[in-house]
């Protein structure tokens, strides 16, 4: 027996050395993760923004869950409760209005708000609008309007499928999160003038490839794509309008349906979060094809981030109009 004794003695110093270690590096983690800038983003494409630019210095949270309707979010009060105790909190006043309510009941240290650095229009301003009065075409009716829906004032918030608009709205969050904490100012601007590059190169991938297309109109679920299309000559027609929740009436049916023959239209472009059987039997009765244009407002794949999507958008459009 005697001779088991140094064995166990060295199994349990050994034992006593894992744990010892284990514990370290579990404090290390926490070490590491109490010095970070604790962010709360309102939705996807702000979340993305603030990580870009946060790098390793932050840990960004996300108030919509991932492949929801951020439209439509309701926060528990726990969410109002971090809310109060974040570092710092990124948003878009007039998208969701339960954010907005919680950001002025909690008053958080450190709040930026893209809508006043994304240069957002009215939804009239955009193309699709003009192009159907130019045309002497009927204003979108879009049946009967629901005041929980969500039309924004008629202000289009979709900034961020905007590459430019996106890269803007980044240099500025860089400037709150370096209020946050001054130590890290200049880390922040670094990120935020890397991320501007790279979405300035996307922008160009877009300019690039619709700048030649046989088509020019577009149809889409809902119209979010206002900011993405204005550079182009392109026009969106929505079988809804600003609010996804919204259904067409017979009118705008007829409208669209018509459009379509008219202009050669063999697309109707559905998304990710709205249930696409209303637009697939429409698709049916015009004998037109379905494909997936996505308004970026949640991550619906973890694999995929901000840019990811935005090419496989390019993507869908180049194949829908027919571009060179």
């Amino acid at each position: 027996m005697r001779k088991l004794i140094p064995i166990l003695g060295a199994a349990a110093l050994a034992l006593t050395g894992c744990t010892t270690s284990h514990s370290a590096s579990e404090g290390s983690a926490d070490s590491a993760d109490a010095e970070r800038l604790h962010v709360l983003a309102s939705f996807y494409p702000l979340r993305y923004l603030a990580e870009q630019v946060g790098g390793d210095l932050v840990t960004v949270t996300s108030l919509t869950p991932a492949g929801a309707e951020p439209h439509d979010l309701e926060l528990s009060p726990a969410q109002v409760a971090d809310i109060g105790k974040a570092d710092a909190v990124v948003y878009l006043s007039g998208f969701q209005p339960s954010v907005d309510s919680a950001i002025q009941e909690s008053a958080p240290p450190h709040v930026y708000d893209a809508a006043d650095d994304a240069d957002l229009r009215a939804a009239a301003d955009q193309d699709h609008a003009d192009h159907d009065h130019d045309h002497g075409e009927p204003d979108h009716d879009h049946g009967d309007h629901d005041p929980h829906h969500h039309d924004h004032g008629g202000i289009d918030p979709h900034f961020w499928l905007d590459p430019e608009r996106m890269a803007h709205v980044a240099e500025h969050l860089a400037e709150t999160l370096g209020d946050a904490a001054p130590e890290h100012a200049e880390t922040f601007s670094t990120n935020a003038h890397r991320l501007a590059g790279e979405l300035e190169s996307l922008k160009g991938e877009f300019d690039k490839g619709l700048a030649t297309c046989t088509h020019d109109t577009v149809i889409v679920a809902h119209e979010a794509y206002g900011y993405l299309l204005a550079d182009y000559g392109l026009t969106q027609v929505g079988l809804s309008g600003l609010d996804p929740e919204a259904e067409p009436s017979p009118a705008t049916l007829a409208h669209v349906k018509s459009l379509m023959a008219d202009r050669g239209v063999t697309t109707i472009f559905t998304e990710s979060l709205i249930n696409p059987k209303a637009a697939e039997v429409f698709a049916a009765e015009t004998g037109a094809d379905t494909a997936v244009l996505d308004p970026l407002e949640s991550q619906v794949d973890a694999g995929k981030d901000y840019r990811d999507v935005m090419r496989e958008n390019l993507a869908a459009l180049r194949t829908a109009l027919e571009c060179q």
